[in-house]
Formats: structure tokens, C-alpha cells, sequence
């Protein structure tokens, strides 16, 4: 007991030393840091992050400026919350702020900070970027895998389909979306599919759930300020939760590094790893490629599900844009066959739909945080050294400066290319640190948007549903958000009345139930045949 007093007392010393050097000593040397609200002794500003943490950031802009300056616990923090700023941040001080804040996660389940996520800028951080941008997620790698990403679309669809045979029926996106999303990155990562239909390892698909949700749980901003303020890590025995997650999680990868190894499954970027780990063994070691695994499964899956989520919330309250986007679908691609991700070129509103969710909803409303490795200035203010740059991309989107009606979800705005600059809109970050999976989150969010206003009526079921909440607001639960929408596949539209003048619906169900076909056959004996094609199936006349 008295060895806990005096380890406690000795840590709530040094944070008072610690407080009063940033306080008076970083002050006195540094003239012109950002403005700052009042803050508190030793915390700092931690009281004012109230959740949803980019809201509160944002209001602090509002009233301190587009670049403030905050402490949390001992660390100074600058925030920056405008488009002008962040476009300095990452061009004139791009190398400066390559770097990365430590963390406890970063530490034990990050390979001591050795993934491309978490790595300090060096020469190893540019051998992992090359690996990321030409051997993973470079456009050649991902045209190789389309075809796993057009079968899990169509998978996604056949369930809607079963799950809405009877006219209208209420149905709950996210767990299905999750599942998609994951799925295309697990087959494309180690071929396996570990959510919905069809798994046949149920145990190791259990497990690795278990795993990615706790994960989720420990890393962000709103794990209580452990990241920022070190005493709490030694609350409530974190630190052991952390390194339990992170032993079992190693050796989640390590049993998928080793059973590729030793079978040698196929075309998947573990095999592709591993193959270049046998002409380079000295630097593709299995640390390198389990972190690299990781850093795809956690970063491929939770911009696509978000962003979809989102999308299909705002064409929901949006009917006359999920209209228009279906007017341009059956136009560029007509009513013979299902939509196809090269055909996405083509239909220039469903990727503005898709841009301009981003902007409203972005799925990481404050970018990854970056470190100062040097003083430099922004805005012409001081950042010292060893300063954490928070970009809220969040307030940055809806900067009334430089959107007009920013609170509002208007696609079109961004079919004009110069509303699409890099600095007003980042929702994968900017510079050197930007987000290399970015290509692979637009893919797989404009097929499966498309193909579900391709194929299906999703609006609300009666007047009463539209007083419920459809979406959860995602800000308030981590950037998840919970959408339950109401699709129809049986009929798109009722027969015409004799005074209606709108031409009858064509049949998309000709056009679905050739497509699975193939792919089910093709599949098979992975998936059970499609018996026949489902009576409801699509738009009908």
C-alpha cells in the first residue's frame, strides 16, 4: 500500500514540474504561440473535450481563432481548423510534422511503433510507404483484386434481396456493411471470409471480431486523455489491457503469416509478402508484414463502412439526389446488366455523392494527429517543437469561408473540380502522411452505392419512421453510426393508376439473376448454387 502512496505521489510531482515548464518556461521562450482558452492546472484543456471531441474543437475555433493552442495534460497541442492553415501545414511544413505522437497502442500493438501508421518519419517510414503505395495499394494490385470486390457486392445484394422478398421491409445496414467491407479486405489480405454467410471458421472468425472491436476500443482521442495525459495508464490497469490485446493480436497474424507459409493459399498480399520476404529476408521480416497486415485490416474497413452508412442516411432525407444519382446510372449504364466499378468514370454525380459525404460526415473527423519534429510556424505563429498538430477536418468542411451552405448536403457543388482542392477537402489527409488506402475506400464505397440505387427502392416505410432516428449520431459513439433504412426489391414502382403518366419499370431482375449465376457457379464449392433466382428479386413490372 505504501509502495502505491509513493509511486503516485511521485507521478502527481512530476506532472506538476512538468505543468510548470510548459506553462512558464515554453511561454517565456516562444512569443507568438497561437491564442488559447484558460486552462486548468495539470490537465490543461482535457475538460474542454467534451464528445464529440471535433465539435468541441470547433467551437473553440469559433470563439479563439482557426489556430489555437492547447495542453493536454503536459503536451502542447495546436489545432488547426482551417483550410489555409492545413495547406500550409502539409506543403511548406510537410517534413516538420511527418511524424507521429507515441502511444501505448503504438507501442505494443504497433510493433513499438514500426507500422506505417504509427513510425516516425525516416528511412524506414519511406521503405513501408513504397511497400503500401506500389506493392499493396497501388491501382495494378487493386485491379487484381475487382473481382473480389464485384463478388461481395453482389453477396451484399442477394441478402438485401432475401431480406426485403415481401413488397417493402425494414431493414438494418451497418452490421451488413461491416460485414462487406471487412470481407473484401480479409479476402483480399488472406482470402477468407470471416463475417455473414459462408464462413467455415467460425472459431478464428470469432476471435478476430473479439480482437478488432477491442482495438477499437483502446486507440482515439476519446479513450479518456490516456494518450495524452500518462497517468491515467496506470488507471485501471491499461497498460496489461493493452499488451493482452496486442499478445493476442500478434499471434492472430502470426497464425495467418504461418499457414500461408506452409499452404501457399494463392493470390493474396500475404502471399505477395511473403514472396517478397524470400529475395529480401533481412528487411521483410514477419513483424514488417504482420504490422503491414494490420494497418490494411484496421484502415481498409472503417472509412468504407462509415462513408456508406452516411451516404445512404443522406439520400434517404435526399430523395431527389438518390433520384438523380439513379437517372445517371441508367443512362450511362443501362438497364442490361448490373453496375461494375470500371463504369464508375462514368458516373460523375455518384462520385460526387460519394465526395460530398465525405465532406459533410468525413469518418475521421480529426485527421491523425502529427508531431512536430522541429519549431517551424503556421499562420505566422509559433509551434515549438515536440507540439502535436491536430487538422480538424471536421471544421474545415464546413467552413461557411469557403462552402457555401456548409451544413448542407448538396453533391453538386463538388462536380466542379475546384471544390475538390486538396486543402478544403481532406478526408484521407494530406502530404506525406496521407492515407494510402484512399483509392481502395472510393472503390469499394462508389460500387456498393451505385448498386443499391441501382437495384433497389430504399426510402422510408411510413410517415411515422420519419420521426426516428435512422442514424445514430455517429459522434457520440466514435465515428459508428447505426442506419436503418427500408428497401424494396420486389416492385420498384406499383403499377401505374390510369391518370398517372409515368412509363412502367423496367425489370432489373434479368439482369441480377444471369450475374450471380455466374458468380455462383464460379464460386462454387465455396458457396452453395443459387437455386434459382429469387421471385422479388429487383425492380420488376
Amino acid at each position: 500500500m505504501e509502495d502505491h502512496i509513493i509511486l503516485y505521489s511521485s507521478l502527481f510531482a512530476l506532472t506538476l514540474l512538468l505543468a510548470f515548464r510548459f506553462l512558464f518556461l515554453s511561454r517565456k521562450r516562444y512569443k507568438n504561440l497561437p491564442p488559447s482558452p484558460p486552462s486548468l492546472p495539470i490537465i490543461g484543456h482535457i475538460h474542454l473535450l467534451k464528445p464529440p471531441t471535433h465539435r468541441s474543437l470547433r467551437s473553440l475555433a469559433d470563439k479563439y481563432g482557426p489556430i489555437i493552442s492547447l495542453r493536454f495534460g503536459s503536451l502542447p497541442v495546436v489545432v488547426i481548423s482551417s483550410a489555409s492553415a492545413a495547406g500550409e501545414c502539409f506543403t511548406k511544413n510537410d517534413i516538420v510534422l511527418a511524424n507521429r505522437p507515441k502511444s501505448l497502442p503504438g507501442k505494443h500493438v504497433g510493433y513499438n511503433h514500426t507500422t506505417v501508421v504509427a513510425s516516425s518519419y525516416g528511412d524506414h517510414w519511406r521503405n513501408l510507404r513504397r511497400i503500401t503505395s506500389i506493392e499493396i495499394f497501388s491501382s495494378s494490385r487493386l485491379n487484381k483484386f475487382l473481382g473480389i470486390r464485384r463478388d461481395e457486392v453482389r453477396r451484399f445484394l442477394v441478402k438485401l434481396s432475401h431480406n426485403s422478398r415481401e413488397d417493402f421491409a425494414k431493414v438494418e445496414l451497418k452490421s451488413m456493411i461491416v460485414d462487406l467491407t471487412f470481407n473484401n479486405i480479409m479476402r483480399m489480405v488472406a482470402g477468407k471470409r470471416y463475417y455473414g454467410e459462408n464462413v467455415t471458421e467460425y472459431e478464428e472468425a470469432t476471435r478476430f471480431k473479439k480482437l478488432i472491436a477491442e482495438m477499437i476500443q483502446i486507440g482515439g482521442i476519446g479513450n479518456g486523455g490516456r494518450n495524452f495525459f500518462p497517468l491515467l495508464n496506470w488507471i485501471g490497469n491499461y497498460e496489461k489491457k493493452v499488451i493482452n490485446i496486442a499478445k493476442r493480436m500478434d499471434a492472430f497474424l502470426q497464425g495467418l503469416v504461418d499457414e500461408h507459409r506452409s499452404t501457399k493459399m494463392g493470390n493474396t498480399m500475404i502471399d505477395h509478402l511473403l514472396s517478397l520476404q524470400e529475395s529480401e529476408p533481412e528487411y521483410y521480416t514477419d513483424q514488417i508484414i504482420k504490422g503491414l497486415v494490420m494497418t490494411m485490416i484496421l484502415a481498409g474497413t472503417d472509412t468504407s463502412a462509415v462513408t456508406l452508412e452516411w451516404a445512404m442516411s443522406e439520400l434517404l432525407n435526399h430523395p431527389e439526389v438518390l433520384n438523380k444519382a439513379r437517372e445517371e446510372i441508367d443512362t450511362q449504364v443501362g438497364e442490361e446488366r448490373l453496375m461494375d466499378e470500371p463504369d464508375v468514370s462514368k458516373l460523375h454525380y455518384l462520385q460526387s455523392i460519394m465526395w460530398e459525404t465525405l465532406r459533410v460526415h468525413p469518418a475521421a473527423p480529426l485527421l491523425v494527429p502529427h508531431m512536430a519534429s522541429a519549431d517551424c510556424t503556421i499562420g505566422g505563429y509559433d509551434v515549438p517543437q515536440d507540439t502535436m498538430v491536430l487538422v480538424n477536418a471536421f471544421a474545415i468542411h464546413r467552413d461557411p469561408n469557403f462552402w457555401d451552405e456548409p451544413e448542407s448536403f448538396k453533391p453538386e457543388r463538388l462536380e466542379k473540380e475546384e471544390n475538390k482542392e486538396s486543402h478544403k477537402l481532406l478526408p484521407f489527409g494530406l502530404g506525406r502522411r496521407a492515407c494510402p488506402g484512399a483509392g481502395l475506400a472510393q472503390r469499394t464505397v462508389t460500387l456498393t452505392l451505385g448498386s443499391m440505387i441501382q437495384c433497389f427502392d430504399i426510402l422510408f416505410l411510413i410517415e411515422q419512421y420519419k420521426t426516428e432516428s435512422f442514424v445514430s449520431d455517429y459522434e457520440n459513439c466514435n465515428g459508428s453510426s447505426t442506419i436503418v433504412a427500408i428497401a424494396k426489391n420486389n416492385q420498384r414502382h406499383k403499377s401505374p393508376s390510369p391518370a398517372s403518366t409515368s412509363k412502367p419499370p423496367r425489370s432489373l431482375f434479368k439482369v441480377l439473376a444471369p450475374s450471380l449465376a455466374q458468380v455462383f457457379e464460379a464460386l462454387s464449392p465455396l458457396v452453395a448454387p443459387l437455386p434459382s433466382a429469387p421471385p422479388g428479386l429487383l425492380r420488376q413490372p
